[in-house]
């Protein structure tokens, strides 16, 4: 609940899947996903959060 309230990417994706009339918990799932997710590849890369970050895919 906090998530989707101060961090504007979780408040963004909340508010998209329930204006797509999804249910609030389904919506606080991906937000959970989300944040998972990001715990996950801070940890594994060893760099602070930053919220301005945008992956970049390279192609060969």
């Amino acid at each position: 609940f906090t998530a989707c309230k101060h961090n504007k990417g979780c408040r963004d994706i909340y508010e998209r899947i329930v204006n797509k009339g999804k249910s609030k918990k389904l919506a606080l799932i991906a937000v959970s996903n989300k944040l998972l997710k990001q715990a996950f590849a801070i940890a594994k890369s060893g760099h602070p959060y930053d919220p301005t970050f945008a992956s970049v895919l390279k192609i060969n």
